[in-house]
């Protein structure tokens, strides 16, 4: 029934029966493993580990890719998991992303053939886990300052440097590292049992509590010659899988801002006061309304994307906009949602508090309002506005 009230447009008949299908499958598994736990799991800061071989075995790791065990599937099917997945929680579909849309990508991107067999597959199984290191301490926005280097000593590299803010490094297998080389830019494919490999949480987060994120050392890491990823020289490599990112994110955002609303919605139907339900009232309606509007045009909005991406026509620009509407309006709803639950939206009993909590990361994460605002700026005028 809230599903009906939320989709004012009938957005569903856009859908293909296997788009839709996969989209239940997705959210049958959300309804009955991360909803009933989430709660615990937020509190606790805790991500569970546990769900990631279910994860595989519903074929989203990786899941856009094609071959070593990946599912192969559309943009748009791959959307609209990320829209379940973080209807359920954002920490949830950042591993999704952080392993599939990042460490895979860049692999299946970027690799030498062997590194693809060797490490596709298992990651595709999740039998391994991998990372994505590129944000450093003093290199967020600007990842063209990063400090981390690699050099060669002999048939080695050596890597040497530090970064922060990196998804699931301290349970990884594999990282992907991005350092500074003598011919720029370069990615390497590190096992983190390497000597000099050091993954520390952060703690103390007030947001993605169930999701992991850490600081990296890399101290003299040495790797031999073919680690390197022979595909990416540059700033390129990474941004390209930055842009499979922030595409799933601007689905992810959709979901948040739903499941907002739909818990504002069925509390406001069951809340009476003044003798009546508070649905009933004119400002509470308003409220509803707001974030109807807002949902459908984002949904119209990441479905647009999806198809121009399955025809090979998305340009960064448009990933830019999705990534840039969708979370602005995501933690807006959120925070409106609370509002309507009143004090007891502050419990971890209702979902939008700590869906705002999260999208204050998701918000800032694979490019800030500000950079995204910059890019399409440059879009539009033709100018760089930058530096």
């Amino acid at each position: 029934m809230a599903e009906n009230r939320s989709d004012i447009l009938a957005l569903d008949d856009e859908l293909t029966d296997d788009e839709r299908a996969l989209r239940d499958t997705v959210r049958e598994f959300v309804d009955r493993r991360i909803r009933p736990n989430i709660a615990h799991w937020f509190d606790e800061a805790h991500f569970p580990v546990e769900i990631v071989p279910e994860l595989a075995q519903l074929g989203l790791l990786g899941m856009h890719l094609q071959g070593y065990g990946c599912a192969g599937r559309s943009a748009v099917d791959y959307g609209l998991a990320m829209q379940e997945l973080e209807a359920g929680d954002s920490g949830i579909r950042t591993f999704v992303s952080v392993q599939g849309s990042l460490a895979m990508s860049a692999i299946s991107k970027f690799g030498s053939e062997e590194q693809k067999q060797h490490w596709l597959p298992r990651m595709a199984a999740g039998e391994a886990i991998g990372c994505f290191g590129l944000t450093e301490p003093t290199a967020g926005s600007d990842p063209a300052s990063m400090a981390t280097t690699a050099r060669l000593d002999g048939d080695e590299w050596v890597l040497r440097g530090a970064k922060r803010w990196i998804g699931l490094a301290s349970v990884a297998d594999v990282a992907i590292i991005w350092a500074r080389t003598d011919e720029g830019v370069r990615g390497f494919v590190v096992p983190t049992d390497t000597a000099g490999f050091t993954a520390t949480l952060i703690p103390q987060k007030l947001s993605m509590r169930a999701s992991i994120q850490c600081d990296i050392a890399l101290d003299d890491v040495r790797l031999p010659a073919d680690a390197v990823l022979p595909g990416a020289k540059g700033l390129r490599g990474p941004f390209s899988c930055l842009n499979e990112a922030r595409y799933g994110i601007a689905w992810g955002a959709v979901g948040a801002a739903r499941d907002s609303y739909e818990a504002a919605l069925g509390y406001a139907l069951e809340r009476t006061q003044f003798d009546r339900p508070i649905a009933g009232f004119q400002l509470t309606q308003a409220k509803l309304v707001d974030m109807v509007l807002e949902i459908q045009k984002a949904q119209l909005l990441v479905l647009r994307l999806g198809r121009l991406k399955d025809a090979g026509k998305l340009e960064p620009q448009m990933i830019s906009l999705a990534k840039l509407n969708n979370t602005r309006i995501a933690i807006d709803i959120a925070r409106q949602a609370r509002t309507v639950i009143g004090g007891n939206g502050v419990t971890l009993d209702y979902s939008p508090l700590r869906h705002a909590a999260n999208l204050e990361s998701v918000r800032t994460y694979e490019g800030t309002d500000e950079v995204h605002t910059l890019i399409l700026g440059e879009r539009i005028t033709g100018i760089a506005a930058f530096r």
